[in-house]
């Protein structure tokens, strides 16, 4: 991908992130993330009906990173089943990892395929599919 496209990309998700904002609902499940070595902080809550990830919300103080990530994620996972969900993020740790990964699955969130030029960003990238990990587990092991 272009690295124009990709950094328009990551500036419309960064402005304009899809799923801001918690909402008051007990059905939802909630996980936090944060960067110790930096501001990042989300807080992510999902809906999961089944089997299947309904919805995905998230607040939080983030860099441009991290917030574009969390938004990207929301948009490719929020409509899956859970498997599916399970092999996007897998794919997606695997490429931050610069290990080998189908891109086929990732959707737009092969924009961050080169993050790992800039090893103090993996983490900004990682930190929100790492919060929908846990939430995932979370409800597996209800």
């Amino acid at each position: 991908m272009d690295q124009k496209i990709k950094r328009e990309i990551i500036l419309d998700h960064y402005q304009n992130p899809r799923g801001k904002g918690l909402i008051d609902d007990t059905s939802y499940l909630k996980s936090n993330t944060n960067n110790d070595s930096c501001i990042d902080e989300i807080n992510l809550m999902a809906k999961i009906d089944d089997n299947k990830i309904t919805d995905i919300r998230f607040d939080g103080e983030a860099c441009a990173i991290c917030t574009s990530s969390t938004s990207i994620m929301i948009e490719t996972l929020k409509g899956k089943n859970i498997e599916k969900s399970k092999e996007i993020i897998a794919e997606f740790v695997k490429m931050i990892d610069e290990k080998e990964y189908d891109e086929e699955v990732l959707e737009q969130a092969i924009v961050y395929d080169d993050i790992y030029k800039q090893p103090n960003r993996k983490k900004c990238a990682l930190l929100p599919w790492w919060g929908i990990e846990k939430i995932i587990n979370q409800k597996e092991s209800e």
